[in-house]
């Protein structure tokens, strides 16, 4: 085979024939396909598109660039949960803990933030000692000791997505339907779970716009789960406005154990309550919807939740106190600045791309891989689409380390914030489930 006909191929429509999508990933990897080439296909795909059969291909080709974990030592049925990622999505640090609580071991496999968009790993970092760096062996033990395990992907799992992501990312080539499904899919089927729930975020806080290209997203990542064996339901969440209140990484991982206490926001709550019904139907719990989430807020409400949240804590390295005072062991950002509400209205935008932008802004993501990140700073959303407010109510309390940046991101949230008279209907979070 010749690289350049392969991407003359794709650029002009036509399908790779079976093999040739595994001979330019396992060239790339090798160096034999040259970085500007694997760019000029990758545009290529982003015009173009992927079949499925080349999706499929692609997927596997990268599962095979790399190590795979067997968890089959653990004798259970092991449920993944995955997020396309947004703005205050800390989910995971909550469902991860209640899902054991529940019974249902957890292998989870995170990754950091990047713009606009937060990552797990580096908000369970503001944890002081917490060790995200497991090995497989580490992983399965705890796993089997405890019922869960949070950690990061290791350098020999998946290493073509790896190097083909960095290659989107600074080539425009990150938003092709083909290669986000098997980007994401990938790394979960070589993650070695026996079941995946997969949350894909729709809305300007999102990659995926509108509800049509989400529906896309997830049908070409569910049907790629199921051709491997591995039953796959998706959820379609609403990431217009930030999810629950708190976006930046001390700030959500204290909004977690509220929750897991029986608070927190309630479309926070609601998620990972729902979340946590849909991994129970897919585990070997043999329950039903309604049953899985009658499981989740006994978990709560017993404290078995914050429990597995603390032996979590203790296993990785974290102080367990965090679980009851994640003040006591949590940074504080130095400098807190109200918002105030300029009028009385109802809110009916809280704009979730400019929030999170404002957050990162402050130190709380970055804008690229090398960023060091601010684990105190951030914003906490007080109003919501379809709340009232009265004029000087607080809208959001910004966190930041200085008066300076505390004043150009109050600005930038508040131009977040659209008011207007009248009553306005809070907007569904959960828009759609396939599978």
């Amino acid at each position: 085979m010749r690289t350049v006909e392969l991407i003359e191929r794709k650029r002009d429509g036509a399908e790779h024939a079976p093999g040739e999508v595994r001979w330019l990933i396992e060239g790339y990897v090798a160096g034999r396909v040259a970085p500007e080439q694997m760019s000029a296909w990758a545009m290529a795909v982003v015009w173009r598109g992927l079949s499925d059969a080349e999706t499929h291909e692609l997927t596997q080709a990268m599962i095979d660039s790399g190590a795979t974990i067997d968890l089959s030592s653990l004798g259970r049925t092991v449920v993944d949960k995955h997020s396309t990622g947004g703005v205050g999505d800390k989910t995971t640090i909550a469902l991860a803990p209640l899902a054991a609580a529940m019974g249902m071991p957890v292998a989870k496999l995170s990754g950091r933030g990047l713009a606009h968009t937060g990552g797990t790993l580096d908000k369970l970092e503001s944890i002081p000692g917490f060790r995200v760096g497991l090995s497989v062996p580490e992983l399965i033990d705890q796993v089997a000791r405890i019922g869960c395990a949070v950690a990061a992907q290791s350098d020999d799992l998946v290493p073509a997505d790896r190097l083909l992501y960095a290659l989107r990312d600074v080539t425009g080539t990150v938003a092709a339907p083909g290669l986000i499904a098997s980007s994401v899919m990938s790394k979960k089927l070589a993650a070695g779970a026996d079941a995946i729930l997969l949350d894909v975020k729709v809305g300007e806080g999102a990659f995926m716009p509108d509800l049509d290209s989400a529906r896309g997203l997830a049908v070409r990542m569910r049907d790629i789960g199921v051709r491997a064996g591995r039953p796959t339901v998706c959820e379609l969440t609403a990431m217009d406005s930030p999810l629950g209140a708190a976006v930046g990484n001390a700030l959500e991982v204290a909004e977690s154990c509220e929750m897991l206490a029986g608070g927190g926001p309630a479309d926070f709550r609601e998620l990972v309550l729902g979340s946590a019904a849909r991994m129970a139907v897919l585990s070997d719990l043999d329950v039903d919807l309604e049953a899985g989430r009658r499981l989740a807020e006994r978990a709560i409400a017993s404290g078995e939740a914050l429990r597995a949240l603390e032996r979590l804590l203790e296993s990785q390295g974290g102080d367990p106190r965090l679980a009851e005072r994640p003040w006591d062991v949590l940074e504080a950002a130095p400098v807190v600045h109200a918002v105030p509400a300029p009028r009385a209205g109802a809110v009916a935008l809280c704009g979730a791309l400019a929030i999170g932008r404002a957050a990162m802004r402050l130190g709380a993501g970055r804008e690229r891989k090398e960023d060091a990140i601010d684990h105190a700073v951030g914003i906490v959303v007080h109003a919501k689409p379809g709340d009232q407010v009265a004029a000087g109510d607080a809208l959001a309390h910004v966190h930041a380390r200085d008066e300076a940046g505390a004043r150009q991101a109050a600005a930038e949230v508040l131009a977040a914030y659209s008011l207007v008279d009248g009553p306005v209907a809070p907007p569904p979070l959960l828009l759609e489930t396939i599978g």
